[in-house]
């Protein structure tokens, strides 16, 4: 066996629908420094006041869309684990998460047991953040380090703008977007808008003003998630042969009081149903497995809301999930990180 190995990581998912499963995922979900960025005793004191309530309506979220064989999240990441596995030439491909079980600690350890010694690592998420992309790979080098791992890791950036993850959304849309429709709807993972400015090599442009996206220099453009969602949207929206009145973006998921990146889709689903679109496409460039997110909060509570706004139809795009364009894509980008 060769001793390269590709391992994927993707955010996680509760083991069950139960309560205390819930729980516990989102105890160290929220308790990553990562995901809430305040000193340690204000985190333990405010995900305490969290863990009072939510984990209930979470609970019943999940339940709402869960699989006979499971979360949706981690049944498609296999899928798309096995989808890639045949597709690369240099040694296992293995498949962690980075909250939840398979552990990114776990994974790495039995690579290592298999005397891989380079380990291409792909975090799922085009589009980069700390709470997503930073994360796993800080838990991947802790790991490393701290079980003495002979393992090389290459990581694969973010490949928010690369053409192969371009080309596969606009190729995962075609079936809808041949079809009659008034709008579609980008929505992408919301963030603190806070997130955003401490990244901020210049300390003065995120947020600035309305076109700080559209402006940004490379450097900003690097570590800004709204500017790489925005950047995302451009490219799908020019492969896919859409004119600009035909297409919007807008950020979902909030949580807690803090401000977060606008437009919120919430919001937006009211106001084009307010503008008077009927039918409604949503896609969500932004997970590359349906999950909790998608399945639920757009695809049940997103429907929900925009019909009572008065829209009629409200059409969920899948994501990429385990299509074979999207694993020889994927599988494409890891090989250029590999070299």
């Amino acid at each position: 066996m060769s001793d390269h190995a590709l391992l994927l990581a993707n955010l996680g998912s509760p083991r069950s629908t139960s309560v205390s499963d819930v729980r516990s995922y989102l105890n160290q979900f929220l308790m990553d420094p990562y995901v809430i960025d305040i000193p340690w005793p204000l985190r333990r004191l405010l995900v305490g006041i969290i863990l009072v309530t939510r984990p209930a309506k979470s609970a019943e979220a999940y339940a709402s869309i869960w699989w006979p064989e499971g979360s949706p999240l981690v049944v498609i990441s296999e899928q798309l684990t096995e989808a890639v596995r045949p597709l690369w030439p240099h040694g296992p491909t293995s498949l962690a998460m980075r909250y939840g079980e398979p552990s990114i600690s776990t994974r790495l350890q039995e690579l290592a047991q298999q005397g891989v010694k380079t380990v291409t690592f792909a975090p799922l998420y085009p589009q980069f953040a700390d709470s997503t992309t930073t994360t796993a790979i800080k838990e991947a080098q802790q790991c490393i380090a701290q079980h003495k791992l002979a393992i090389k890791l290459n990581i694969v950036a973010p490949f928010y703008a690369d053409p192969r993850y371009i080309d596969a959304l606009a190729k995962s849309a075609e079936t809808e977007l041949q079809q009659d429709f008034d709008h579609l709807l980008l929505s992408f993972h919301g963030l603190p808008e806070s997130h955003l400015k401490k990244l901020d090599p210049t300390g003065s442009h995120c947020l600035s003003d309305k076109s700080c996206c559209a402006t940004a220099s490379q450097a900003v453009l690097d570590t800004c998630y709204r500017a790489q969602c925005m950047r995302s949207a451009e490219l799908f929206a020019q492969a896919a042969g859409l004119k600009p009145e035909q297409w919007s973006v807008a950020f979902q998921s909030r949580l807690g009081r803090n401000k977060w990146i606008e437009p919120y889709t919430d919001a937006t689903l009211e106001e084009l149903a307010a503008r008077g679109v009927k039918k409604l496409l949503v896609m969500s460039p932004a997970f590359v497995a349906d999950c909790i997110e998608t399945l639920e909060e757009l695809g049940i509570e997103g429907r929900a809301e925009f019909l009572a706004a008065g829209g009629e139809e409200l059409v969920l795009i899948p994501c990429l999930n385990a299509q074979e364009h999207w694993a020889q894509a994927l599988t494409g980008i890891c090989e250029s990180a590999a070299n």
